[in-house]
């Protein structure tokens, strides 16, 4: 280590807060040492990939909206069309993007935007938000204003305090302060939670379909429309079985819309 720290003029590693943590610089190296290698490794590969006999490891960093709306059916195309590759599923939070650049992942997926150079990006789908409302409640019209919106006590899905719904960010700019009484980090246990109470929940529409019956929608006052998106880097653009993920991903996304349609 004190020679890579002499070598590239950096103390690599430092302690902050009780933590040792890598520097910005040491950061950039794995990042570069990750493209190196995996461009070695691209060299190996061949150039026909059957995924009837493949074998490898796919890497995804994703969150509950992808783990509920998208991955189940990309579990079932591998099992089916590439039964020896194995799918990896790690958290991406607010460091999705550093986990791919560093190689720790070979697609990120998300509603979020990676404007960076060395990035290869593809919109996957687009989504809205939808409100999930008890079985008791009964409106005027069938329809929330969003006044009334806001003052029902509701459950606040935090996604961990590492992303903010575009839905919370247009009720603050219009001047309401949402009625929170409940927080939780993923919209996982909300149809136990709604179960019984006055309590309602918002969440992507694609999430409340994938709770069925348990749970009854309505339209929400503040819809606030948001792309998925899905990104990689140069490490993986021309890989073979990388591509065939990545065509398999665009299928089963093609198929949700058209469900929709």
């Amino acid at each position: 280590i004190e020679r890579l720290r002499k070598a590239f003029d950096d103390p690599l590693f430092v302690r902050q807060g009780g933590q040792v943590v890598s520097t910005q610089k040491c950061d950039e190296l794995a990042g570069q040492a990750a493209m190196i290698l995996a461009e070695f490794n691209r060299m190996t590969l061949p150039t026909d990939f059957d995924p009837s006999t493949a074998s490898g490891v796919i890497t995804i960093a994703c969150n509950y909206y992808e783990r509920a709306v998208i991955i189940p059916d990309l579990v079932r195309v591998m099992r089916t069309k590439a039964p020896n590759l194995k799918l990896k599923i790690i958290s991406s939070f607010s460091s999705g993007r550093q986990r791919l650049s560093q190689g720790e992942s070979d697609i990120l997926i998300g509603p979020m935007r990676v404007p960076e150079s060395g990035f290869f990006g593809r919109k996957l789908l687009t989504d809205h938000y939808t409100v999930i409302v008890p079985e008791g409640l009964t409106l005027q019209d069938g329809e929330l204003d969003v006044e009334t919106y806001a003052a029902m006590p509701q459950i606040i899905v935090t996604y961990g305090s590492q992303w903010r719904s575009r839905y919370l960010i247009e009720i603050e700019d219009q001047g309401l302060v949402l009625n929170s009484v409940v927080e939780v980090p993923s919209p996982a246990m909300i149809p136990d939670l709604i179960r019984d109470t006055d309590l309602i929940a918002t969440v992507p529409a694609r999430v409340a379909a994938v709770m069925g019956s348990d749970v009854r929608t309505i339209p929400c006052p503040l819809p606030s429309p948001f792309d998925v998106m899905a990104y990689w880097t140069e490490r993986t653009h021309k890989s073979p079985m990388h591509k065939w993920v990545r065509e398999e991903l665009s299928k089963i996304v093609r198929r949700l819309v058209t469900l929709d349609s």
